[in-house]
């Protein structure tokens, strides 16, 4: 299976986006912290985005092994 910029293009939008949502879910914490209110809910969305991140970032590495590979054919 080739992988082409436009592979590594969705894979950096996912990558934006999703650094986007943690940011925000961020906020959500904070406010919620600063009135006084639970926030396990809200932490655990939180660690599931960067995990998630993490996860994109990785398929980007691999997207680029690929296309690395394939020029050097």
């Amino acid at each position: 299976m080739a992988m082409t910029d436009r592979d590594l293009a969705q894979a950096e939008r996912l990558i934006a986006e999703c650094k986007n949502r943690i940011a925000s879910q961020r906020e959500v914490i904070a406010n919620a912290f600063q009135k006084g209110h639970e926030t396990d809910v809200a932490v655990s969305l939180l660690r599931a985005f960067e995990s998630n991140l993490q996860a994109f970032e990785k398929h980007r590495q691999l997207i680029r092994a690929w296309q690395n590979r394939a020029e050097q054919r």
